[in-house]
């Protein structure tokens, strides 16, 4: 469920923030399963230096900014990062509705696996080939978490430390389109920062069911 299409507007501006390269993107693998990813493969050397040349230029309100991550290890320790850089006075806020997509049996796997699950994503965003997580449930987890801080705040720039998967997703449902069309959205890059648009489309097909 894309729960924005029940908004007009948003309340804060929101952000989407890929974390930096990962112990897992420099191995090549896919590491999904919270049980390795709370507590292990964090950021590699470059994923370290990574945060800092994605501010750069970026539109964020500085210390207003608010930083809210993925619980896994990767996200959080880019969160904090971020969150030194900018001197932000709200601690991070960890959130489990962003940790990164389950992709099951390629746990721990080649990360040339992903492409696999994104096949069958342009088919049928419900599937769970495998045991992944279908596209679906992505969407309907992250634009929850979306929509209860828009409520929870206002005026405020958010910025949402996540992973690839969950990221392309969020913006699909920001553009309303279906998570079947994830790997049409411009890809997010490690530690790459872009703003999130509620598209006028979202607005028209809620409007259109009513």
């Amino acid at each position: 469920m894309n729960h924005l299409l029940r908004h007009d507007t948003l309340r804060n501006r929101f952000f989407a923030m890929r974390h930096g390269e990962s112990e897992a993107n420099a191995r090549d693998l896919i590491v999904s399963a919270p049980a390795a990813g709370v507590t292990d493969y964090g950021l590699s050397e470059r994923g370290r230096e990574q945060p800092a040349a994605a501010l750069a230029g970026c539109p964020l309100a500085g210390a207003d900014t608010l930083i809210v991550s993925s619980d896994f290890k990767r996200a959080l320790e880019t969160a904090h990062i971020v969150h030194a850089l900018l001197g932000c006075r709200s601690p991070v806020v960890p959130r489990q509705t962003l940790r990164e997509r389950f992709f099951g049996e390629w746990e721990k796997t080649s990360a040339r696996n992903y492409e696999r699950v994104w096949q069958a994503d342009r088919r049928d965003a419900d599937h769970a080939e495998h045991g992944v997580e279908p596209a679906n449930a992505v969407m309907d987890r992250a634009t929850r978490t979306v929509t209860e801080l828009d409520a929870a705040h206002a005026g405020r720039t958010v910025l949402l430390v996540a992973h690839g998967d969950v990221l392309q997703i969020l913006q699909c449902a920001f553009h309303a389109l279906p998570a079947t069309r994830h790997r049409d959205v411009a890809h997010l890059a490690t530690a790459e920062i872009r703003e999130l648009l509620l598209s006028a489309s979202a607005v028209n097909a809620e409007h259109q069911r009513a």
